[in-house]
């Protein structure tokens, strides 16, 4: 049962730590999680002084969330000073802290005032940091919805939406100025969802498909992700920002659902999560940029029984509160084929291109993680 997450460990670049929960494990606990399954790189919502203390002089890198409420204060100059002094600077550099995220969703959020002070924020937070020497360490960017374009597909036809375009170019000039990728939220099973008659689940899910060729590029998709996320680079470039790196900093399936939420099971959720081991393990990168590996933040650690909204959002954790996985996705990231009739695959002499040594050393990998894992276990009881 531990496989899946051994591979993650070698292949993902981050996980979401969300903490919308009652019943969750202390950030000690989550830290011994963390290190069990080598993993290097979290996200959190916001700063909260008992996970940053607890991380401190571990190995992971940490990106931090000034809350959508901050907003209005810290466009203040005065006051981002003052919040990165309090929220930042005590705990740096023994946390690991290297991304400060600005909101979440700010684009299409309900409260469309927010969007006048996202730059401002943005840009006196970044001054804060200039201004207390850690701005050659920590990035500042927004993590934004997929639903900030206009038009997706084809991917090359990617557009933002007109009335976000203002404010979205003074955002990538910002970005262009200090070097820092745009941040995506992207969940093919959100398009599922809502289109399960005209959208493919295999695309979905990263399984074997005939995939899309982009009539104005020529470029094959073989999966909805690497399009959404080639969609996001054309709609840059339309506003005139090509250079820019984008980075996943969501994506992740619903392991249960409403009973209107279509594809939302165990199932299509270890399908995706094994699957998209497989592409980071390869180091891929998208097929308008191939030789940049596509950096992929899961989401997310555990179930949140707090969160509001449908029952899927409460079930796209990897894990259940108490340590115990929320499903097993086994070691099929190894497999060159996958299918939705079947969310256990086992490793085969012929599954996998990788090498006798990458297999011995996830073998003796495996082997560690187990010890470590079941101390962990132990230590929750």
């Amino acid at each position: 049962m531990i496989h899946v997450f051994l591979l993650f460990s070698l292949c993902f670049s981050g996980i979401n730590y969300g903490q919308v929960g009652n019943n969750l494990p202390p950030p000690d606990k989550v830290l011994d999680l963390l290190t069990a399954l080598k993993l290097s790189k979290a996200r959190i919502y916001d700063t909260n002084p008992q996970v940053l203390t607890t991380f401190a002089n571990s190995n992971i890198e940490l990106i931090v969330t000034v809350e959508n409420q901050m907003l209005p204060v810290v466009m203040d100059p005065q006051q981002a000073l003052q919040w990165v002094s309090t929220h930042i600077k005590p705990y740096f550099p023994a946390t690991k802290i290297t991304g400060i995220a600005v909101g979440n969703e700010i684009f299409t959020d309900d409260d469309t005032s927010l969007l006048g002070y996202l730059v401002p924020a943005i840009v006196s937070i970044h001054g804060a940091l200039v201004q207390l020497g850690l701005d050659k360490y920590i990035q500042v960017s927004t993590p934004n919805s997929l639903a900030v374009l206009e038009v997706s597909y084809p991917p090359s036809a990617g557009s933002f939406k007109g009335e976000v375009s203002g404010v979205m170019s003074q955002f990538l000039q910002f970005l262009s100025s200090t070097g820092s990728p745009f941040w995506i939220n992207a969940y093919p099973y959100f398009a599922y969802k809502d289109s399960p008659d005209k959208i493919s689940l295999d695309y979905a899910l990263f399984n074997k498909n005939p995939g899309m060729v982009d009539p104005y590029t020529k470029l094959h998709y073989d999966n909805m992700l690497y399009a959404q996320v080639d969609a996001v680079v054309y709609a840059m470039s339309r506003l005139g920002y090509g250079g820019i790196e984008v980075r996943v900093s969501e994506t992740g399936w619903p392991s249960k659902g409403d009973s209107n939420e279509v594809g939302a099971t165990v199932q299509n959720a270890a399908v995706y999560n094994r699957n998209l081991l497989r592409r980071q393990m390869s180091n891929e990168g998208t097929p308008l940029r191939p030789n940049m590996r596509l950096e992929v933040y899961l989401f997310a650690l555990f179930n949140e029984d707090m969160k509001p909204g449908p029952t899927s959002e409460r079930n796209y954790g990897l894990f259940q509160p108490d340590g115990t996985m929320a499903y097993n996705v086994g070691l099929s990231a190894l497999a060159t084929s996958s299918s939705t009739s079947s969310a256990s695959i086992s490793l085969t002499s012929s599954a996998t291109k990788a090498s006798k040594v990458e297999y011995q050393s996830l073998v003796y990998c495996m082997f560690l993680y187990l010890l470590t894992f079941q101390g962990f276990m132990r230590r929750q009881h």
